[in-house]
């Protein structure tokens, strides 16, 4: 864990280390030796388009790369820099990793790295399924993280700088997660006099 927060990871443990981690049924992902993943979507990037980077980065390839551009390049860009398109449609660009029926492209992912056996990834992918296909009657906490995506996108204009500030706001947001599946969700209750 020390080489990890080394290298500027945030890096958290499960008691009893991989074994457990494997015990409990968690995925162990891996990717091709010295190659880091590289993924194409559309420029303009709001809940999808920032959360499926965040799973990424944080559960699958730490170094994977983003490229965000117009939806007429996708394709291309993606058969010319070795990319994997996501969150587009069929008529964009082929891939597994898009909506699909009332599933969002986060979804996709957690389906494909198997990750649905993390209860507070979940919730997560509740939250960002309800605010990026406007059901926020799905989750009472979709609608912040509309607000704060649909406010950082005014704030930052360049998709890189944007996906930069957007994960520690993933990073808490799947904190909560963390806490609310065990149990442990903290509520704000005071009520002045």
């Amino acid at each position: 864990m020390q080489a990890l927060r080394q290298r500027g990871v945030d890096a958290k443990f499960l008691l009893g280390g991989i074994e457990n981690w494997r015990a409990a049924g968690f995925p162990i992902n891996s990717k091709p030796s010295g190659q880091n993943s590289r993924w194409v979507t559309r420029a303009k990037p709001k809940i999808d388009r920032i959360a499926c980077p965040w799973l990424i980065r944080r559960f699958v390839d730490a170094q994977a790369e983003f490229l965000y551009v117009e939806t007429s390049q996708v394709q291309q860009v993606a058969m010319n820099q070795n990319a994997t398109p996501y969150d587009v449609n069929a008529t964009v660009a082929e891939t597994l990793f898009t909506h699909k029926g009332d599933r969002c492209s986060f979804d996709a992912f957690m389906l494909h790295y198997r990750l649905e056996q993390d209860a507070a990834l979940v919730l997560l992918s509740t939250i960002v399924r309800a605010a990026d296909t406007d059901r926020l009657n799905q989750s009472p906490e979709s609608a912040g993280l509309l607000a704060i995506s649909l406010g950082m996108s005014r704030l930052y204009q360049n998709d890189h700088e944007m996906l930069a500030a957007m994960m520690s706001v993933y990073d808490a947001l799947y904190a909560w997660c963390l806490d609310k599946v065990a149990g442990k969700a903290e509520q704000h209750n005071w009520k002045p006099a």
